[in-house]
């Protein structure tokens, strides 16, 4: 119960008291967001905090203050790079070989210290959370970069290569993110002719209106977002009345949260025909990669033939993908080292919404298929 009421905690602060900077805005133009796969220090970027946060050389000691941050470390195969996370990270494999950096009601500065880290990595919940111990931990000369909220896919996508890039794991943060950005783009293709029916997701008495990446997680798998259409902005409580005349045909929920009992709930055609999808929270509740195995979750809940069709065409996108690597292979001799050649307008995605600068389409091919859980 303490670990839902802190994932609670953390979602609604990034509503409430986060940074407001866009993570756009927090990239320089040798980072991700300029197509560029190079990953030379010293290097410096700008936080979502407005700070320069400069790193001379490639960390080899990160820390990460929520779940977020590592579950994206994880996921570019950086693990071993990271020496502390928040006790909420500890779903990761081998997250319990780790520091935990967690104090009272947030992190600790002085674990944090003591894990002696070459780079810190803020999620804007935790800087929402413990603005003054980050500061702290900043005082001490030590490079911290705080990120933006999070509101859609494209943000998980930009956080990731971003992640990528301030830890020298660029080629590794941007076929992530290109894999995120391929999932989403397969998968509204998929559902391009469906009818999209009305969600609407619970958990612990709250519910994601508008710019909340669960929000577009949702839509993305072929729902409306029930409470954005009622007017819900951010991470907010919804009123019965509301619930009533809404009537979603599906509610999305983490697994283990409860869902309410009452006249208005059972009222609406979710609960009347057993349409309740259960999303891992560790997938749906944090704006990491795994986000897209709750958007599949969802998919293959509400739409079985549309998801089918996206598996097949992420098939087929990973076969090509892996005879490119293969031809790429056999008329050089190697692909490791080889020089980025396309421009940013070449390595976009094409997908709606999606401003992130892909990999090289070769680079696709492990990550399409193989999620890490």
């Amino acid at each position: 119960m303490r670990h839902r009421t802190a994932v609670l905690a953390l979602v609604l602060v990034v509503a409430a008291v986060a940074p407001t900077a866009g993570l756009a805005a927090a990239q320089t133009d040798d980072g991700a967001s300029g197509g560029q796969r190079s990953c030379t220090f010293p290097y410096t970027a700008t936080d979502a905090t407005g700070t320069d946060v400069t790193l001379e050389a490639d960390p080899e000691r990160v820390v990460t203050l929520n779940p977020s941050a590592a579950q994206t470390m994880w996921e570019i195969g950086a693990r071993d790079e990271v020496v502390g996370v928040s006790q909420y990270a500890s779903y990761l494999e081998g997250a319990d070989e780790k520091a935990n950096v967690s104090g009272a009601s947030g992190p600790s500065v002085e674990r944090v210290l003591a894990a002696d880290p070459d780079l810190v990595l803020v999620p804007n919940s935790t800087y929402g959370l413990a603005k003054d111990r980050v500061e702290q931990i900043r005082d001490q000369g030590v490079p911290v970069y705080v990120f933006g909220t999070g509101t859609s896919l494209e943000f998980v996508a930009n956080k990731t290569e971003t992640i990528g890039r301030l830890t020298g794991n660029c080629e590794a943060g941007q076929r992530t993110a290109a894999d995120v950005c391929e999932s989403a783009r397969l998968m509204r293709k998929a559902l391009a002719d469906e009818e999209k029916p009305v969600g609407l997701n619970v958990f612990y008495g709250y519910t994601s209106g508008n710019n909340t990446f669960i929000g577009d997680v949702m839509t993305t798998a072929g729902l409306r977002n029930g409470a954005a259409e009622a007017g819900v902005s951010g991470f907010a409580q919804l009123n019965d009345e509301t619930v009533v005349q809404m009537d979603p045909t599906w509610i999305v929920a983490p697994e283990g949260s409860p869902i309410p009992n009452n006249d208005a709930y059972n009222s609406t055609t979710a609960i009347r025909e057993g349409n309740v999808v259960r999303v891992d929270e560790n997938n749906l509740q944090q704006p990491a990669p795994r986000a897209v195995d709750a958007a599949e979750t969802i998919m293959q809940a509400v739409h079985p033939e549309a998801y089918e069709e996206y598996r097949s065409m992420k098939q087929q996108s990973n076969e090509t993908a892996t005879a490119g690597t293969t031809a790429a292979t056999e008329t050089t001799g190697s692909t490791a080292g080889q020089p980025a050649t396309t421009t940013a307008e070449e390595t976009q995605t094409g997908a709606p919404g999606f401003g992130v600068a892909a990999s090289v389409v070769a680079l696709l091919g492990a990550s399409l298929l193989a999620r890490r859980r």
